[in-house]
This record gives C-alpha cells, sequence and structure tokens, in this order.
C-alpha cells in the first residue's frame, strides 16, 4: 500500500498545483470558441470577451488595472522582458528564482550587485538599500526581489523594499509567483507606489502550465522582443493562448474568494501540526524560516547528513509526491539549495533539505499520513547508524 488508503498523495503545490474545478470548466468552454481575438467578426469578438474577461480576473485579484495586465507563457518570460531591457544596474538578493538569477548574471551590460539576507532568509532592516546600493545617479537602475521564496516560504515585505528602491531611483521587479493567491493584496499601498513589475504564473494558482502574466506600473512599458501583429497592446505579439488564458482568470477569481473566506488559514495549521509531529520524533530536525513570516502552507525541513534527494525518492515509492527544493533547479548537478547556502547554511545542510507544501484541498489524514512515513524512515536510518 502506498500514500493513504492506496493512493498517492500529492504534497508539492508550489512546484504546481492541482487544476481547480472553476478554470477546467473555463477552459472547456473557451475550446468550443473558434474565433482569433484579433479578428473583428462576431467569431473574433467572442475569443477577445474571454481574453478581456479574464483579464480583469487577474487584475483584480492583483490589484491593478486590467491594462497594466500583460500574458505571457508564464514568469520566466515576463522576466525576461523586463531583463532584456537596457539596465546599468541590477541588484537582486543570492537566492532569486532561476529565471532571475540567469537572465540577471548574463545581461551584456549591467554590474550586478547582491544584496545579503539574514540567517531567516529576509533582507535585513528596512534601511539596506542606503547601505548596500549605490543610488542610481542617472543610471538605468533595476533591484529584482522574490514577494516569496518558493523553496522556503519565507515572505519579503516587497512593497515597502520596492518604495525605498523608487527613493533613489530604481525600477523594481518583483516575483509575486508564490504570494497571490496565498496573499491578500496590499490595500492600503497605492498602486502608484508599489512594484514597477510584477511576475505571475498560473500553475501555481491551480491553473495549467504555460500562461503567466507581466504586471507593469501605470504609465511602465518594456519592450517589445518579438515584432508581430501587436498582440497584448503591443506589448507581446503572437496569437493569444485563449484556452489558458480563461483558465487563468477563472482561477484567478477563485483564488480571490479563497482569500476573502480564510481557507488557508485551515492549511497553516496543517503545516504547524505536521513540523510539531516531525519535530516530537526527530529533535534535530530544523525547520528553516520558522520564526521568519511564511507562506501557510510550506515547510521546508531537514536533519543534516540524510540527503534530499534520498529522502524524496523514499517518499516518492511511499506514495507521497514531495520535493528537494524549486522545482526549475531539481535534477541539477549540484544537489545543495542555494537559498539556503545564501542564509548562511553549509553544504550538508542544504543538500539534506526537502520542501512540503500543500493546499486547500489536502486533508489532515493526508498529512499526518505522510508524517507517518517519514518517521518510519527518519528511525530506519538511525537505527542503521547506531
Amino acid at each position: 500500500m502506498t500514500g493513504l488508503d492506496g493512493r498517492r498523495i500529492y504534497l508539492d503545490w508550489n512546484a504546481t498545483a492541482p487544476l481547480r474545478p472553476e478554470a477546467r470548466a473555463a477552459m472547456l468552454a473557451a475550446m468550443d470558441v473558434v474565433g482569433n481575438p484579433s479578428s473583428a467578426h462576431a467569431e473574433g469578438r467572442a475569443a477577445k470577451a474571454i481574453v478581456d474577461k479574464a483579464r480583469g480576473q487577474v487584475a483584480a485579484l492583483v490589484g491593478c488595472a486590467p491594462d497594466e495586465v500583460v500574458f505571457t507563457s508564464g514568469a520566466t518570460e515576463g522576466a525576461g522582458l523586463v531583463l532584456g531591457g537596457a539596465w546599468d544596474l541590477i541588484a537582486l538578493p543570492y537566492f532569486e528564482h532561476d529565471c532571475i538569477e540567469a537572465a540577471a548574471t548574463r545581461h551584456p551590460a549591467a554590474e550586478v550587485i547582491r544584496i545579503p539576507v539574514d540567517d531567516d532568509g529576509y533582507i535585513p532592516g528596512t534601511d539596506f538599500l542606503s547601505a548596500f546600493l549605490p543610488p542610481a545617479d542617472g543610471k538605468s537602475a533595476l533591484l529584482c526581489l522574490q514577494s516569496v521564496n518558493g523553496e522556503t516560504g519565507i515572505e519579503q515585505n516587497h512593497f515597502n523594499t520596492t518604495f525605498q528602491a523608487d527613493q533613489i531611483g530604481y525600477a523594481s521587479l518583483v516575483d509575486c509567483v508564490q504570494y497571490y493567491g496565498k496573499r491578500t493584496t496590499w490595500d492600503d499601498v497605492d498602486r502608484g507606489r508599489g512594484p514597477t513589475f510584477r511576475l505571475l504564473s498560473a500553475h501555481k494558482l491551480c491553473c495549467p502550465k504555460g500562461i503567466g502574466a507581466l504586471v507593469l506600473r501605470p504609465g511602465v512599458e518594456v519592450p517589445a522582443p518579438v515584432i508581430g501583429g501587436g498582440q497584448e497592446m503591443g506589448r507581446r505579439s503572437g496569437t493569444e493562448n485563449v484556452i489558458g488564458i480563461a483558465g487563468f482568470g477563472a482561477a484567478a477569481e477563485a483564488a480571490g474568494r479563497d482569500l476573502e473566506v480564510g481557507v488557508w488559514d485551515r492549511v497553516a495549521k496543517l503545516r504547524d501540526d505536521l513540523e510539531n509531529r516531525l519535530a516530537a520524533a526527530a529533535p534535530d530536525l530544523i525547520v528553516f524560516g520558522k520564526e521568519a513570516p511564511r507562506l501557510p502552507n510550506t515547510s521546508c525541513f531537514a536533519v543534516p547528513g540524510w540527503a534530499g534527494e534520498t529522502q524524496v525518492m523514499q517518499m516518492d515509492l511511499a506514495g507521497f509526491a514531495v520535493s528537494a527544493g524549486s522545482a526549475c533547479s531539481s535534477g541539477k548537478a549540484s544537489k545543495a539549495s542555494r537559498v539556503l547556502l545564501a542564509m548562511g547554511f553549509d553544504d550538508v545542510t542544504a543538500s539534506s533539505a526537502i520542501r512540503v507544501s500543500m493546499g486547500p484541498t489536502t486533508a489532515e489524514a493526508e498529512v499526518m499520513a505522510f508524517a507517518e512515513a517519514w518517521i518510519e524512515h527518519y528511525r530506519r536510518r538511525k537505527s542503521r547508524a547506531a
């Protein structure tokens, strides 16, 4: 028997979240609309209406105007649109997502400035910019920042930080992929003072993979990398993925309803119960970022010396899907987490971490079944070492 009652248990929501019924229904309906959104006839207008509706649904979730939402194939493309610009300075912490890290370090002209984090993965203090970043002084400067780290669930106060960046002449690119849908929009922050650019990926919101959005501050534009028909208000040419966009919009609207009724409070309790159960059985357990602001659904932990990849395989054979870090970084030669190394942990500890991430449909019995399976393997390992 594997998992729970003979069925597998999915605990890797931060990699990709299961499809929502609302998204599935919207996509199925969109499949029957034959028109191209750029066509002027009735069929084209019907397709365009689907795109426009979804744009409004996504805008409502993130707190922006519909014309500030640019649909992309995902956050990686959105990051490329921004980082492909003519930047002189690019500042970022050591543990940004690979799509930011790679684009920044390979920029043909920009000087890259690194920002340290404390042991909880949090940018220290509210005045760090004056300590670590030179004023732009007329240069084209960009600060890149995650609103939430996908491996540890640790949150940053990105609205406050990007407001500080404005004061010294930096534009800001915030990876909000794990943030929206799990946290509420900051309604008390004026849109004109928020991040310059925000990234979203729909499959983190229980929508299919291959659709996302770049959100622009009012009055800000990005260079269109592909010249074509001028879709997406001239910002991204190419016929729109109407089916994916329809699902994205429906998922965004449903995620907003979840936030209103507080479904993530129950998830946070499941996470805390899991960590308490594991810690009671494993006194050498480290829970990363436990004292820092964290997402309600994410637990990243390690027993130093017990390789994360080994744990993932053991749990997979036991019927549980978990990960050893970001899905975009899995399978690479280096098994040590860049995130944990940046937080000051050694190679052994950073190579021993696994991540459990859950969602509103995760059941308590599923989480406790995982805990018991993990503890059984932990005890076997201790017994062999004795």
